[in-house]
């Protein structure tokens, strides 16, 4: 396997991660895993985790993966898709998130993620497609920076 990419990670996670309480246990190009522990701010009114959570944290572990892959070309990525199903509620513990690349060609790649509970029970499944961007492309107005760790 690659280098390692989560302590990096973990020592700059800021915004939506960091309002998630997201931590990555091991990042490569290859593979993503991260976990975060369900709390008020990740359940909807039944009080179940909301669907945007483990939506979120597929695509945010499938992007990571997928850039992980673009950097050294000096490309970046963005998500074009997100087709996250549930499949089973979940209410409390940790939620753990894995990523696998589908599919890398040049301009796109396709990742799986699948979301388990603290049983190891499949709460949810989802494909994220990812388009490479070339090096300064334009996003909403400003240019794309690789930035490598």
């Amino acid at each position: 396997m690659s280098d390692d990419f989560a302590p990096m990670l973990n020592g700059s996670i800021d915004g939506w991660n960091s309002a998630m309480g997201l931590h990555f246990v091991s990042a490569s190009k290859d593979e993503v895993v991260a976990e975060l522990e369900i709390g008020p701010s990740h359940r909807q009114p039944y009080g179940i985790v909301h669907g945007g959570v483990h939506a979120g944290i597929i695509e945010t572990v499938a992007s990571v993966g997928a850039a992980l892959y673009a950097m050294p070309l000096g490309r970046s990525v963005v998500g074009l898709e997100n087709h996250t199903s549930f499949l089973h509620a979940v209410r409390e513990g940790i939620l753990r998130v894995t990523a696998r690349p589908l599919t890398r060609g040049r301009r796109t790649q396709v990742w799986e993620g699948t979301v388990t509970d603290a049983s190891g029970r499949i709460a949810a499944t989802g494909r994220v497609r990812l388009l490479s961007l070339e090096p300064e492309a334009q996003l909403a107005g400003a240019t794309v920076e690789v930035k490598p760790g």
